[in-house]
């Protein structure tokens, strides 16, 4: 097998969110196979190609119209290719970084704001109605709400124990997935391994947001989708909120998902 693209593939995560693992993962490894040695084009330049991409995308959902809905979704896609593309850059350089990976960050959480803020206008302007504003506002919000606990438990636990996030990286590093599929496996491992990535659809997470924001725009239906987005927000920020004040409460360590 082409030893380049064995070591790419090496790059992809292996725990990775629901679309990205079998779509968009594989297409920004096959992308990278041919510009990965090209040394002017950083990671952070991807990165930053990937957030540029979702702008324009969110701009032409704001237009609106059928075409530019599709135009929209085909960009949303190549964005979030982008976006795994610089972090598989980054790992096959050896050339990971903290503030490679906080811009990385950053910019996804940007991007599922103005994904869904411009969808909910779009909504607004076809329906001439407030609540695709309102359920954009409730999911935005408690999608953001759960990211923020993470980092709320994680404040809360050190604030206890200075040494709580040392432990926790320990622990995350011991729990690391092994390869159960992929180049390497046979086609059975591979199938058994899709069919079980496919529950990763109730995480509602940005892998997810990529299918539903594009699905909603081709087939012209945003309303319905936000209703979908609001109260799978809503109901993840609330059962989060839940599970961190268990946590807190308790002295066993507990590797922190989103």
């Amino acid at each position: 097998m082409n030893e380049k693209l064995t070591c790419l593939w090496a790059t992809k995560t292996k725990d990775d969110e629901w679309w990205s693992s079998f779509v968009t993962a594989p297409l920004a490894i096959a992308l990278n196979y041919f510009v990965v040695d090209i040394k002017w084009l950083t990671p952070n330049k991807i990165t930053l190609i990937s957030f540029l991409t979702a702008i324009v995308s969110a701009l032409f959902i704001i237009l609106g119209g059928a075409q530019n809905f599709i135009i929209a979704a085909v960009l949303i896609h190549l964005s979030h290719v982008f976006d795994c593309m610089d972090g598989q850059m980054a790992r096959y350089r050896n050339t990971t970084s903290q503030l490679g990976g906080y811009y990385d960050k950053l910019t996804d959480q940007i991007q599922v704001i103005l994904w869904f803020g411009a969808i909910g206008y779009a909504a607004y302007n076809q329906s001439h109605n407030v609540l695709p504003i309102f359920l954009t506002l409730i999911g935005i919000a408690f999608y953001s709400l759960r990211g923020y606990l993470k980092y709320l438990m994680i404040y809360t636990k050190m604030s206890q124990d200075s040494q709580y996030f040392e432990v926790l990286s320990k622990k995350e590093s011991m729990t690391k997935k092994e390869d159960t599929a992929g180049l390497k496996f046979g086609f059975s491992a591979n199938l058994k391994w899709f069919i079980a990535e496919q529950r990763k659809i109730l995480l509602f997470n940005e892998g997810v947001f990529i299918f539903m924001l594009s699905l909603a725009l081709v087939l012209d239906v945003l309303t319905p989708m936000l209703w979908v987005f609001a109260l799978s927000q809503l109901y993840l920020g609330l059962m989060r909120g839940w599970q961190r004040s268990v946590q807190i409460k308790s002295n066993v360590v507990i590797i922190i998902n989103k």
